[in-house]
């Protein structure tokens, strides 16, 4: 909690002075008698004229409104407390002072009458009234003032990064929050003039100490970045500064993060390592892709996985007609079925529990259904799993991609996407073969297809990317989990570096790709510069707020099985060529004859079936000549193959 809004916590809990609470009610009380005595006045009552009666009755009022009020000790009732009970000893000063106010006027005026004494009855009830309704008016006025101090001390005090029309949008949309106060805007350079933007006082800085002393000044709690690219700027700077600071930084999501809603306050977030890590906007034909896209019955294989849920929620918005969602994993499959429901009431979705392995299973889903669009996104990708499971690598990867491209053309499907990934470029361990040999068989039936070999009308289109940042089981949420544990966080080598894409850019460049003329060719993604996961892992426990190597260790445990100290480059001049699209090139790789992939397929899935793992691995060797086996157990068989 910050001083400002301690200040307030203190003010807020200070007891009233009972004295002053004594004299207050005392006066109250007093004045009462003097209103109604005023009143009786008017109304001609003749004792009220007589100015002894005045001094008395004025005299009585005071002296006993103070002894009573002393001796039933009501103003050391704390107003805030004030409760039903409290009611009677209230009660009791008002009963007696009218008891012996009319005692005392009956002994020394004898002859006054009833309405006298009707008076000290109205005086003693108003009295009662009077005092209790203050009591409540503070009550309510001290049980706002409590509200609005909570609202204060519970508010974060922010400051909007940048002087851009989206900052002073962001300024104006957040003017309500009852979460966030933003106390003016925040922007690097010097200015010796007072600037505002949106009404609100701008902040200048250059240097560290220059944001210290903001902190110090505005009890500062957070910083709000409206856009990526300025978090990405500030990661040396600004962002590092509020790290140290204990200053929290956010951000205002894209909009494909809040299914179209304009950003508010509840849909700002903490900065995450995906936001510094990103690259510029991806622009794609969003228009092309919604035409090739609306109105027509779209598949999705390992639709519940990392990049297919992503698929099927940008799928969502391009007006298709039908989404059939296909995985085998069933409480993944349930979650996103709850979240399309949420999110896309109106959509026409259809969820199947299914394994790509299973033929039958895929015609019933292909024949009852009759997709026209297939994104084939299931499959087995964990390295080290992989070395270990083979054969089960072998059996979904190559032989149920090879399912899915089947009933594409036995039942006319339009377009088939095909998921890979960066690691079947010069493959070093099974997982990186499989989908290397996944690629050769697509793109061989795609290629007999075009020219009248085999017939049908299905176009193939395979997309090749890195890794997403967040994907299950990938370095990202792991660290986040280790951090959150205490640590340590596991690294396992200081040098080793990866090549990264978020999740919705990898998916917005999958939709790019069927709109290219890409048919039967192999896309590859630009995946910008490689990062190293020693820098991404210590910049993770900075962005949690601590420090690496004194809050959080980082260990180094060496490199797992058939895992690269580097990644091979996607995209370059040498190995690939270039299409309409500055982020996806085509990749220049060798082709094969259909009949003889097809074979190939054959033998490996009665390899993998019978779970003949040295030959298996063997055979995969000589069908992919570049597959060299890295920190495995599968490095002898490079050996056999070399001799």
């Amino acid at each position: 909690m910050n001083r400002f809004s301690n200040k307030l916590g203190r003010f807020s809990t200070r007891f009233v002075d009972t004295r002053m609470v004594f004299f207050m009610d005392l006066f109250l009380s007093v004045s009462v008698s003097v209103a109604v005595a005023v009143v009786s006045y008017l109304l001609g009552l003749n004792a009220v004229i007589d100015r002894v009666f005045i001094l008395v009755y004025g005299s009585a009022s005071l002296t006993l409104s103070a002894l009573l009020m002393y001796f039933l000790r009501t103003y050391r009732i704390i107003i805030r407390h004030f409760a039903f009970r409290d009611i009677g000893r209230f009660s009791m000063v008002a009963f007696f002072k009218v008891l012996f106010t009319a005692t005392l006027i009956a002994f020394l005026f004898r002859n006054d009458g009833i309405l006298v004494y009707l008076m000290t009855v109205v005086d003693g009830c108003v009295t009662l009234l009077v005092l209790l309704f203050v009591r409540l008016v503070m009550i309510a006025v001290y049980d706002y003032y409590r509200r609005s101090i909570r609202n204060v001390q519970n508010c974060t005090r922010v400051l909007v990064y940048g002087m851009s029309d989206k900052s002073a949008a962001a300024v104006v949309r957040l003017a309500g929050s009852k979460h966030f106060n933003v106390i003016g805007v925040i922007n690097p350079g010097s200015s010796l003039s007072k600037a505002v933007l949106a009404e609100k006082p701008v902040h200048f800085f250059t240097r560290k100490e220059d944001f210290d002393t903001i902190v110090s000044n505005l009890s500062l709690n957070g910083v709000i970045f409206v856009t990526d690219l300025d978090a990405r700027r500030e990661q040396a700077g600004l962002l590092k500064w509020c790290s140290e600071a204990g200053v929290r930084s956010y951000i205002i999501p894209g909009i494909d993060e809040m299914n179209g809603d304009l950003p508010s306050a509840m849909h700002l977030r903490e900065i995450k390592i995906e936001d510094l890590l990103g690259r510029d906007e991806i622009n794609v034909s969003m228009d092309k892709i919604s035409h090739t896209l609306s109105g027509k019955v779209v598949m999705v294989t390992g639709a519940a996985g990392s990049i297919g849920s992503e698929l099927c929620r940008q799928l969502s918005r391009f007006g298709i007609r039908r989404l059939i969602l296909f995985d085998n994993a069933e409480t993944p499959m349930h979650i996103i079925r709850l979240e399309l429901e949420e999110s896309f009431p109106s959509l026409d979705f259809v969820p199947v529990i299914g394994d790509v392995r299973q033929d039958s299973r895929l015609d019933y889903v292909f024949r009852e259904y009759a997709p026209q669009i297939v994104f084939h996104a299931a499959a087995y990708k964990h390295v080290p799993l992989m070395e270990e499971n083979p054969c089960e690598a072998v059996l979904v990867n190559v032989c149920g991609t090879r399912n899915v491209a089947d009933k594409c053309i036995q039942y006319g499907v339009e377009k088939m996407v095909m998921v890979s990934t960066d690691k079947a470029v010069n493959p070093t361990n099974i997982m990186g073969c499989t989908k290397r040999l996944a690629e050769i068989y697509v793109q061989s039936l795609g290629l007999a297809v075009q020219s009248g070999e085999k017939k049908g009308v299905t176009e193939f289109v395979t997309t090749r990317f890195g890794n997403v940042l967040g994907s299950n089981g990938s370095v990202v949420p792991r660290f986040r989990e280790q951090i959150a544990r205490g640590g340590p966080v596991t690294v396992t080598h200081p040098d080793i570096n990866r090549f990264f894409m978020t999740i919705p850019e990898a998916c917005l460049l999958v939709m790019e790709a069927v709109v290219l003329p890409t048919e039967n060719r192999i896309c590859v993604f630009d995946m910008g510069k490689p990062v190293k996961i020693d820098t991404l892992a210590r910049r993770m426990i900075e962005l949690s707020g601590l420090v690496p190597d004194q809050d959080i260790k980082v260990v180094y445990t060496g490199l797992r099985p058939g895992e690269k100290l580097f990644e091979e480059v996607l995209s370059s001049i040498e190995n690939t060529e270039p299409t309409s699209h500055d982020r996806i090139r085509i990749a220049r790789v060798r082709t094969y004859d259909y009949n003889k992939a097809s074979e190939a397929v054959d033998a490996l899935k009665l390899m993998a079936q019978d779970v003949r793992i040295p030959e298996m691995v063997s055979y995969m060797k000589e069908l992919v000549p570049e597959y060299v086996s890295n920190n495995s157990v599968f490095q002898k068989y490079d050996m056999v193959k070399h001799h």
